[in-house]
C-alpha cells in the first residue's frame, strides 16, 4: 500500500463510513418497528417478489439461511435515505448501479 494514501483516499474506507451513515439514518426508523437492518433486507426482497423461499431471498441478500426470520410490516426507510442524501433519484440510482457494479466485480458475480 502507498504509505502516502491517506485513510480518506481509500475506497474501502469510504464504502464503510458512507454504509455507516446509512445506517445511523436507519436505526431510529427501525427501532421504533422492532425490526433490524437485516431483517428490513428481507422485507424488501419480498417487495420485489412475493413468495420467495427463505433460500431464494438468502441468496438475493448474500445472507445466511439461518439470519432470515418471520418479519413484520413494511415500512418508507428508503426516503429517509433520499431525504437526508440531498441527491435526485437519478443521482442515487447512478450511484447505486455503480456500487453494485463494484461489488460484481470484487465478488466475481454478474452485477445484480
Amino acid at each position: 500500500m502507498n504509505r502516502d494514501l491517506t485513510l480518506e483516499d481509500q475506497l474501502c474506507f469510504s464504502l464503510y463510513a458512507t454504509s455507516m451513515a446509512i445506517n445511523r439514518i436507519y436505526k431510529p426508523l427501525l427501532d421504533q418497528l422492532g425490526i433490524t437492518y437485516p431483517q428490513y433486507l428481507v422485507l424488501s426482497a419480498l417487495w420485489e417478489e412475493d413468495g420467495r423461499t427463505v433460500g431464494a431471498i438468502a441468496e438475493r441478500l448474500s445472507l445466511e439461511s439461518s439470519t432470515i426470520t418471520p418479519l413484520v410490516k413494511r415500512r418508507c426507510l428508503g426516503e429517509a435515505l433520499f431525504t437526508r442524501s440531498g441527491m435526485t433519484p437519478g443521482e442515487l440510482i447512478a450511484l447505486n448501479r455503480e456500487v453494485r457494479r463494484l461489488r460484481a466485480a470484487l465478488t466475481g458475480t454478474e452485477s445484480a
